[in-house]
């Protein structure tokens, strides 16, 4: 009896994610640092589907020092992975965007239109993690000026942001919405991290959550999470709050 009750709860499945649709990841095929290639990425969305994911937008990162993507490269990508989801029969709702990273790449492209936005209008930003940058309410303001809702990419992982918490409020009461990401709900980054988003959503300022895919290892953690015994608590907190249903 004992031994049956470690096998069972060692083998204990999966609870589905709390939402349907991821609006941060990275599996469209070999423009960063996620997926490599059409077949990784084929397995990547196929262990979004066993979680209940069944929309998402993908997010490649967009920065200056080492991801020069561009609106063309982006839409190549996809439809790489489009043509081989045709292929295998994989469904999958994907659209595009990017991550937008805070650099002058990204004040350039703003200022020739040459932005992919996300659907009603969102866009997904992030800083820097060495330091923030100093003109980011201004890049606020710019983007509500051109009816674009800025999404502040994983708050929780900038450190400057983790000791100076008034930002935090700053920076949601200017009208940048928050998305975390789900692995700092596990722990992967580190105790500081999950905590501190936590602290984001008991104070109401977690608009979206994530999943920052880009690998197979993170998929693992975000498996064990879904199997583990604070899950349904963070659920339950998160659910009634986060937007992400509503992007689509």
């Amino acid at each position: 009896m004992l031994l049956n009750f470690f096998k069972s709860k060692k083998n204990k499945e999966p609870q589905p994610l709390f939402y349907s649709t991821d609006i941060h990841s990275h599996v469209l095929p070999g423009i960063d640092d996620g997926s490599p290639n059409t077949d990784v990425s084929i397995e990547l969305l196929k262990a979004m589907k066993s979680w209940g994911i069944e929309s998402i937008v993908a997010t490649p990162h967009i920065a200056e020092e080492n991801f020069e993507n561009t609106p063309q490269t982006i839409k190549n990508a996809y439809d790489k992975l489009n043509t081989r989801m045709l292929d295998l029969g994989v469904e999958m709702n994907v659209l595009y965007s990017a991550e937008y990273r805070i650099d002058d790449r990204f004040r350039k492209m703003l200022e020739e239109n040459n932005i992919l936005v996300m659907p009603n209008n969102y866009l997904l930003i992030e800083n820097s993690f060495v330091q923030p940058p100093i003109d980011l309410k201004n890049i606020i303001y710019e983007l509500q000026l051109r009816d674009i809702k800025p999404i502040l990419a994983h708050p929780e992982r900038y450190g400057y942001y983790q000791r100076k918490r008034e930002v935090y409020e700053t920076l949601f009461h200017s009208g940048c919405e928050f998305q975390i990401n789900l692995l700092s709900l596990t722990g992967y980054y580190g105790d500081r991290e999950k905590e501190t988003a936590l602290w984001l959503a008991n104070k109401g300022y977690v608009s979206f959550v994530g999943s920052d895919l880009h690998h197979f290892g993170h998929v693992e953690v975000i498996n064990r999470f879904l199997s583990s015994k604070e899950y349904p608590a963070i659920a339950e907190r998160l659910a009634h709050s986060i937007k992400n249903d509503q992007l689509l």
